[in-house]
């Protein structure tokens, strides 16, 4: 974490908890700073007492602590102690060549991983969360990392609030601090002075880093930053991970599985080596060695490439990924949940007609529907720029007089205004919010009675245009004594209904596309919106989405975990959803075992982000919802959409390549060790030989996140599976011993084999089988004529194959224990090998038409 410096108490006066109470003048004094802001000079020498206002990241150790840390790894510790061990016991050699491969296993771990932090590094610098600053008197937008104490920023609707700050000054200022107190409704603020002893925590011209701005406006001077917030002092911060991913889940499921098979299998070979064969320090070290050539230690540094590279796959087609792991869920996502308006839609909004209650044009409708746009200062939508732009109406007599922002329960926004016919309250939102506030209605001019058959009308009315594909608000007023000084929701009641307005939001021209290469790569799309269902339906036939069945919030509502569990399965559009509907909604997806992606853009649209596998937004989206989002979209283009699952899909499908292939060989080898070890009255292999060929085979493997991936692999989502990750390694890895045990017969029956030509045949044999195996696991079709690997891949595992031929004819050979082979077992060698991969090539084909539906299956859950 950054660190933060403390207010200096010679500087601030008092401490930072009395900030909300002091007069303004105290305040500027205090940070150096005044009502125009801070000068950029000021600003520096502040940025130089208190830090960056950074808590979001942790301050990057050099670069050789960086390097020290992968020695921390259990297995490398244990090796380093059995070299320590060596040395006392004067074997100098083995002890000097276990050294250098561990320094050589470490720095190859060491540099790949820190070139894919570094890639990963820069893709995160592209998307920086900025703030409207006032330095020198003048607004500008600067990143969230530049502000200090003392700086004057301003705050408007969808506004992450970038530090603690004390208001100067609001306007109808709601905020959401749930993610700081846990509070699920918006928080009122004021820039009224608290009084003094008021706790920081409840005062009301307070607002803290981390939450953000539902509606309304302010202006507040920046007291506190980075970890010296109060998200910095519980060591949180804003872009904190949301609960265990799927694969991240699959991840711990099969280190689980590793560590049994690992720990099981390295005490029977310590225990037959030690109780029948060997001294206990010998079959020590040898049993470690085993462990070390057991364990995938390349994991790691595999999953950093690969995602590194998916990364910057992404970011060279339009998008940016926050959060590289989400890449593999992405590969993994079957279902994809998103808002309609701004995703689906060009959310290029355009008013078509304002109608009064019998269907017809009405400029009153307009008249009111552009003083309440005018006059609202919260959560402007696109809607309100409609109206706005439609045409200019002159209401310069008005003067507002308050404003009762937008919320997502009552789904309408109201003004009070002063105009020359008196005080009024004019609302609008959804036709059925309005409607039950509503008692009379407007007709050519008089006021009547709404009746039942009234709101029936108006509702038919509303029901016709969204089947048409309009979205429809309603608008109403209503007199209001001018004596009357403070409002409230409590004044939304007895109202007068005018009309509606209509709009139009025209399908993005790469919605139907998309939509069409998300169905063919195997994923559900499914609506979650605050729209209504006919406005939704007209959408999703435009753009060619087949809806299954609808579910409305309020039938949502009405139904238990269970229910909902069993009904989101069969349905395509959730309609006039808050945000917490939608929440629950994916809640209830995931728990049917789907991988879920949710893209959205809107403040409402953030939680239903961060509960997703993988949450997506967009370039304009509001702040909250970037920040929420693991991944966001450059380009106006749902087919990036597309890309980004078969960038996650070949991600994976590198990485399994990798499990399948370490995992099954290496199990082999130690059943092969174990066998061995019984009758021989020798090590079939030294320990330093042992890692050698440890290292070797992970060079050959460094490689694997380059390789290509089969079109057919990845038209499907691909989850985890460890039932099937056993299944593989339980065929594949004893056709490994049987070529090993075969070799075993050959060395000692036909070359009468002593202990060095042994461990060295051994050694070339394995290095040659496990190592060119990988151009056959790498694929489900016939490799090299119908799938190629990469150049890079096939230039690794070769000169590997060759490197381990030539060794033992070398003195670093010799330095190892090897001892040169005749021409005559490099013939039997070839025979070998081709007989082992065909043999695997024949059983490849028959475990994938038995087994080979199972990596589509998923994990099953455990949340």
């Amino acid at each position: 974490m950054t660190g933060q410096t403390p207010i200096p108490e010679s500087k601030a006066g008092k401490p930072d908890q009395q900030f909300h109470t002091i007069p303004e003048e105290e305040l500027f004094s205090a940070l150096s700073s005044s009502p125009a802001g801070l000068t950029e000079v000021q600003a520096g020498k502040n940025r130089a007492v208190y830090g960056p206002n950074d808590i979001s990241h942790i301050r990057k150790r050099p670069v050789i602590l960086q390097f020290l840390a992968h020695f921390k790894n259990l297995l490398v510790i244990i090796l380093l102690f059995a070299a320590v061990v060596s040395v006392v016991t004067g074997e100098i050699t083995d002890a000097a060549i276990i050294f250098v491969i561990i320094f050589a296993s470490v720095t190859l771990d060491f540099f790949q991983e820190y070139k894919a932090e570094n890639a990963a590094e820069l893709l995160k610098k592209k998307i920086i969360t900025r703030a409207s600053v006032f330095r020198d008197g003048k607004a500008e937008e600067l990143p969230i990392t530049d502000l200090v104490p003392g700086d004057l920023v301003s705050l408007a609707a969808g506004d992450i609030i970038p530090a603690d700050a004390r208001l100067l000054s609001s306007r109808d200022l709601y905020v959401n601090q749930s993610s700081l107190t846990g509070e699920p409704f918006p928080v009122a603020k004021t820039a009224e002075r608290a009084a003094p002893g008021e706790r920081l925590a409840e005062a009301g011209n307070y607002v803290f880093l981390g939450t953000s701005v539902v509606s309304g406006m302010a202006t507040a001077m920046i007291t506190r930053t980075g970890a010296g917030t109060e998200f910095g002092k519980v060591a949180k911060t804003l872009v904190e991970r949301p609960p265990e991913t799927e694969f991240e889940r699959g991840l711990r499921h099969f280190s689980y599985l590793m560590s049994k098979i690992v720990f099981s299998l390295v005490i029977i070979v310590f225990f037959i080596n030690a109780l029948f064969k060997h001294d206990v320090l010998q079959s020590l070290i040898f049993s470690v060695a085993l462990a070390v050539g057991m364990t995938p230690e390349l994991l790691p540094m595999i999953l950093s490439l690969n995602l590194s590279k998916g990364a910057l796959a992404m970011s060279e087609k339009g998008a940016i990924v926050k959060h590289p792991e989400s890449i593999q869920n992405f590969g993994s996502m079957d279902v994809l949940c998103t808002d309609k308006t701004g995703t689906l839609t060009d959310n290029q909004i355009a008013l078509v007609r304002h109608l009064d209650a019998e269907g017809n044009d009405s400029d009153t409708v307009l008249h009111y529907s552009y003083l309440n746009s005018y006059f609202q200062t919260g959560l402007k939508s696109p809607l309100d720029e409609a109206i706005l732009n439609f045409r200019h109406i002159d209401i310069d007599d008005f003067t507002k007089n308050d404003e009762i922002p937008f919320d997502f329960v009552r789904r309408r926004v109201s003004i009070v205004a002063t105009g020359k016919s008196g005080k009024v309250i004019v609302s609008k939102g959804a036709p059925e919010e309005i409607l039950r506030v509503c008692t009379s209605v407007e007709k050519d001019g008089a006021v009547q009675l709404l009746t039942d058959a009234g709101r029936d009308r108006i509702t038919a009315l509303y029901h016709s245009l969204s089947a048409d594909g309009f979205r429809a608000l309603a608008v109403c007023y209503r007199p209001l004594d001018p004596g009357t000084a403070t409002f409230s929701v409590a004044d939304e009641k007895e109202m007068v209904l005018v009309g509606l307005i209509t709009f139009i939001d025209p399908p993005k021209e790469s919605a139907r596309e998309s939509i069409r290469l998300l169905a063919q790569a195997g994923i559900e799309l499914k609506i979650l919106s605050g729209d209504n269902e006919l406005v939704t339906k007209k959408t999703c036939e435009l753009i060619g989405l087949g809806v299954k069945g609808v579910l409305t919030g309020t039938e949502i509502d009405a139904m238990d975990v269970q229910t909902l569990s069993r009904q989101v399965e069969h349905v395509t559009i959730f309609s006039r959803m808050t945000p917490a509907q939608k929440n629950r909604v994916m809640q209830a997806i995931r728990h049917n075992g789907h991988v879920v992606g949710f893209m959205g853009d809107g403040i409402n649209d953030a939680p239903s982000i961060r509960e997703a596998d993988v949450g997506i937004s967009v370039e304009n989206a509001v702040d909250i919802a970037k920040e929420s989002a693991d991944i966001i979209l450059l380009k106006n283009d749902l087919r990036i959409l597309h890309d980004g699952v078969l960038e996650g899909r070949k991600t994976f499908g590198n990485t399994m390549k990798y499990i399948l292939m370490g995992t099954s060989s290496n199990f082999g080898n130690m059943f092969s060790v174990a066998g061995a070890s019984l009758f021989l009255k020798f090590l079939p292999m030294l320990p330093i030989q042992i890692l050698l060929n440890n290292l070797m085979y992970d060079v050959s493997e460094s490689t694997i996140p380059t390789d290509n991936v089969d079109d057919s692999y990845i038209s499907t989502p691909k989850k985890w599976d460890i039932d099937f990750i056993k299944k593989f390694i339980m065929v594949f890895g004893p056709i490994s011993s049987i070529f090993d045990f075969i070799t075993f017969l050959i060395l000692l029956v036909v070359f009468q084999a002593d202990a060095p030509f042994f461990q060295t045949a051994w050694f070339v044999e394995s290095i040659c089988t496990q190592t060119l195996v990988i151009f056959v696991i790498r694929t489900r079709v016939v490799p090299f004529y119908q799938s190629r690997p990469s150049r890079m891949l096939f230039a690794s595992t070769i000169l590997i194959v060759l490197i381990a031929c030539v060794l033992p004819f070398t003195v670093i050979g010799s330095l190892f224990g090897f001892v040169q082979l005749p021409v005559s077992f490099y013939a039997v060698l070839a025979g070998l090998v081709i007989g082992y991969l065909i043999l695997v090539e024949m059983v490849k084909y028959w475990f994938f038409r038995k087994f080979g539906g199972s990596t589509e299956r998923r994990l099953v859950p455990d949340h």
